[in-house]
């Protein structure tokens, strides 16, 4: 069954999410949402019993070994956010050994390699992020406890890039083409603060042409992330002039500012998430302040909130802003003497929420290849770097990258070889698909 239905798709993301209140679909309905037409069941079963995807299919499971040492080699070279060039410029030197003869860096450090089609009129961006979430200083050294690995980053997302590296080397050891031209990218900026600056660039005014995204990121085989969780990130810094707890007792203290700011918030942000789309706010960090025994000339706090739903983000992004200029005001207006405090509120981050259709190409054909290989796939929504083309209605996915992922972005993070050429055979079958390989060019 297909649904071109954008809003009974937008309320089947909704029931995805947990904790949301508000009407749902019924099991069966949600379900046959990701049922592939049987023509996109029968392109992808046809296309997994030519003889050529068969042996690339086969070298995928035979790249083990190889893929563990590529592994190890990009896991410990550190990739810390924006500082992503030197594991970048190894990547290159893989691509190039990989096959690859156009490979170049971008001016924010993606490394993007191009494999010419047949034809080249379409382009399908095939993407890993390089970069991990932990500082630069941090021993990312590779301990081996039989088929398990453990090192920062090392699922999350190293394990993504080895992932491309097998799926190229398998299409070029049996001469595979493609109608299309793939784009093999380890794109930079995706963790945290980065904000997804690599993919935003690639999708610049000017950027390269791009007519699909899959993105390669979290563990297992059975990963569908078809719709992007969006988030708003602000720090907000409130200033005053500061003084002796005793002897300038009376001014206004910005502590006790950012108190009232927060407790408005969360008095009033249940208004916006307690109904619709699941929609989330946490202040995350909170600091200023000199000693025990002074008033801060200085307090701040960070603050992110999310949601599937654009209008629902910016709905609580506007009940947050509110709630912090109305807490300045009380803290100002209950002050004995001295300045106002001033507030400044800088966004750090923004990633646009959307949700992709389950009818389209690319999804159907997503959960065909992932039939396929005898996977069921396991639909979500997250954000990733596909949030980008998403939001600008560009088709875009983003699959597993195999194995199992553990502790990710924590110090004892591991990823164990557990059936992991499973999710590079699923990427294999839905690239070819998605960009246009024909079986009578090479049988």
């Amino acid at each position: 069954m297909k649904s071109d239905n954008s809003f009974k798709t937008l309320l089947f993301a909704t029931a995805l999410l947990a904790g949301c209140e508000g009407p749902t679909e019924p099991t069966k309905e949600r379900e046959s949402l990701f049922e592939p037409d049987m023509a996109y069941s029968t392109e992808l079963q046809v296309l997994s019993e030519n003889t050529s995807v068969m042996n690339a299919m086969s070298s995928i499971e035979a790249h083990d070994a190889r893929n563990i040492l590529d592994l190890i080699e990009l896991t410990e070279i550190p990739a810390p956010p924006f500082a992503e060039e030197n594991r970048a410029a190894h990547f290159v030197g893989m691509l190039k050994e990989a096959g690859l003869s156009d490979v170049t860096i971008d001016e924010v450090g993606n490394v993007i390699g191009r494999r010419p089609g047949r034809e080249g009129n379409r382009v399908l961006a095939l993407v890993a992020h390089l970069d991990t979430v932990f500082p630069a200083g941090t021993d990312v050294t590779v301990r081996i406890d039989g088929d398990t690995y453990h090192a920062p980053g090392i699922g999350d997302n190293t394990r993504g890039l080895v992932f491309l590296l097998s799926l190229l080397r398998a299409m070029e050891a049996e001469g595979i083409e493609t109608s299309d031209d793939i784009l093999f990218i380890g794109s930079v900026g995706e963790e945290g603060l980065g904000d997804l600056r690599g993919v935003k660039h690639l999708f610049r005014d000017g950027g390269p042409q791009i007519d699909a995204f899959i993105a390669i990121d979290g563990g297992g085989n059975d990963g569908l992330i078809y719709g992007g969780v969006g988030s708003h990130r602000y720090k907000v810094t409130v200033a005053g002039p500061g003084g002796h707890s005793w002897g300038a007792f009376g001014l206004a203290n910005p502590h006790h500012a950012l108190g009232r700011a927060i407790e408005n918030f969360a008095d009033r942000a249940p208004a916006v998430t307690g109904i619709g789309p699941k929609t989330s706010f946490s202040i995350g960090r909170i600091g200023g302040g000199t000693s025990i025994n002074s008033i801060p000339f200085e307090s701040w706090m960070e603050v992110d909130m999310r949601s599937v739903d654009q209008a629902k983000l910016d709905e609580i992004d506007a009940v947050f802003r509110k709630a912090v200029q109305d807490g300045i005001d009380e803290e100002n207006n209950a002050r004995k003497d001295g300045a106002e405090l001033t507030v400044d509120i800088k966004r750090v981050g923004k990633r646009p929420a959307g949700v992709g259709d389950p009818s389209s190409p690319l999804v159907q054909r997503a959960v065909a290849a992932m039939q396929a290989a005898g996977v069921t796939a396991k639909p979500s929504l997250s954000s990733t770097d596909s949030n980008i083309p998403i939001s600008l209605g560009i088709p875009a996915i983003t699959i597993s990258r195999g194995g199992v992922s553990r502790r990710a972005h924590a110090p004892d993070e591991s990823w164990t070889n557990t059936d992991s050429h499973i999710a590079i055979q699923v990427g294999l079958l839905l690239v070819l698909a998605q960009a246009g390989f024909e079986a009578d060019k090479t049988e």
